[in-house]
């Protein structure tokens, strides 16, 4: 929404120096593992590894075991929140960001209604819980389940509704690095036991209290620390919800506002960190669906106009590598001994020694097996 107020503007370059502070990827922190994910809202985890390279691009010293030991410990765990995508989430974040995303999985399910038909979603969704806390348990095993109950119902239709219904995490040793293991599910309740939020709240009420006034503020806030500043739309987009706008409003005289250069307007936390335009912002690896390139509903300030789309094929995105803040290339790593670059546009040789040194220490950290490596430029579809 355009501003109809003057506001000091924040032109693409000083966007992307205040985004990249909160990204913690302007250098990075000393902070662990567990309070990153907490800083951050969460990690996108549509696959296993990336949560891993996301830290090792914003903090010092990171090592895979550390994000691995609290998957086991279960201080952190993997499931579906915003944009219906799976996130690896700090356990207080998940008793509290999987209601407030509650409305949008309830819309999805809508979308199914017709493979629903004669189903009772509350029965459904006790069905499903007690199955799932009797012991952890496949999608296709809960399928099959609710397929006994409602033979008529259509399988996946039964199958978004129960993911949809209850917050299900997935067990480790999925999402462990250096394990493998199958998808099994179980509540969010049943994995953590009696766990305590930071309010002092246990887990029994998963699901209650959703939309609460208090709760919406509260993640606006932490939006803009992570992400800021930021429209309206640009938080609806991360969350993948709607009519936040009235939150914005409540909070709006304890903000500071400005406006991007098409007028939009923007809002930021009073200490939020604004960098200068011109401070030096080192190459960074991220992995494909970081988080930096999928929750603002204008991206510009990362992906420059002209290179809009090159970072995903069909809908497969690929890992993509940072100059000076913004998209310039694709990266790959083949097994543990080769990191292939591709740039899109030519880069001096002094750049290209950046690269290859942020490559190599990558490499160092995160090879499972080998430690090393090396890196080379060329097309990363061979």
């Amino acid at each position: 929404m355009a501003s109809k107020t003057m506001r000091p503007v924040l032109d693409t370059r000083a966007l992307n120096r205040a985004t990249l502070a909160r990204q913690l990827l302007l250098s990075r922190a000393e902070m662990s593992a567990q309070d990153a994910t907490r800083h951050l809202l969460g990690l996108q985890a549509q696959n296993v590894k990336p949560p891993y390279f996301q830290l090792h691009a914003r903090l010092a010293g990171f090592g895979p075991a550390e994000l691995a030991g609290l998957m086991e410990s279960r201080q952190v765990v993997r499931m579906v929140t915003m944009r219906s995508t799976i996130h690896t989430h700090t356990v207080d974040d998940a008793l509290t960001l999987r209601p407030l995303v509650q409305p949008a999985r309830d819309r999805e399910i809508n979308y199914f209604r017709k493979g629903l038909v004669g189903v009772d979603l509350d029965r459904l969704a006790e069905c499903a819980r007690a199955f799932v806390e009797a012991e952890p348990r496949t999608m296709a095993e809960i399928r099959e389940e609710l397929l006994e109950e409602w033979p008529g119902a259509d399988p996946q239709s039964l199958s978004v509704a129960a993911r949809c219904r209850l917050p299900l995490v997935q067990v480790t040793p999925r999402g462990v690095w250096g394990k493998s293991g199958q998808v099994r599910l179980t509540t969010l309740h049943q994995w953590i036991g009696e766990k305590e939020t930071e309010g002092g709240e246990g887990a029994a009420g998963e699901v209650g209290e959703v939309g609460e006034a208090g709760g919406i503020d509260a993640a606006v806030l932490r939006y803009l620390g992570a992400f800021g500043p930021a429209s309206v739309k640009d938080m609806q987009t991360w969350a993948g919800l709607t009519r936040l706008r009235e939150a914005f409003e409540r909070l709006r005289p304890g903000l500071e506002v400005f406006q991007d250069e098409n007028g939009v307007e923007l809002f930021d936390l009073p200490d939020g960190p604004r960098p200068d335009a011109e401070q030096p912002a080192p190459p960074r690896f991220l992995p494909e669906f970081d988080n930096l390139l999928l929750s603002h509903a204008d991206r510009s300030r990362v992906i420059s106009p002209e290179l809009k789309g090159r970072s995903w094929s069909g809908n497969q995105a690929h890992c993509t590598l940072l100059l000076d803040g913004f998209l310039a290339g694709l990266w790959k790593l083949d097994g543990d001994a080769m990191l292939t670059v591709e740039l899109f546009s030519a880069v001096s040789k002094a750049g290209r020694a950046e690269i290859v040194a942020e490559g190599e220490a990558l490499l160092a950290a995160m090879s499972e097996d080998r430690p090393g490596g090396s890196v080379r430029f060329g097309s990363i579809h061979g």
